[in-house]
């Protein structure tokens, strides 16, 4: 079994737009279980000092995978969020 951290980063609390990326995660850690790789989600808020440090993200919502921000200020497709953790997870 694989393992990737995916860090969902947003306001407190969630917008539309943040809550609609959420359910993406979810479904594609679900998906890719199956396969055996484990996405550990974990919500951030984007005005916390430490994530603006960490990742400097001023738009959301935002997906940071494994500790490096990929997607910002847009909701991805599932495929291309799939695909992007399988990447993370070689």
């Amino acid at each position: 079994m694989k393992e990737v951290k995916l860090e969902v980063i947003g306001p407190e609390p969630p917008c539309m737009r943040c809550q609609a990326v959420k359910k993406t995660v979810e479904k594609v850690a679900e998906k890719l279980k199956q396969v055996g790789v484990i996405v550990n989600i974990e919500r951030v808020n984007i005005m916390s000092k430490d994530v603006i440090q960490k990742y400097g993200v001023l738009v959301s919502p935002a997906i940071a995978i494994n500790d490096t921000v990929k997607v910002m200020g847009r909701i991805p497709k599932q495929e291309e969020l799939e695909k992007m953790v399988m990447e993370a997870a070689k």
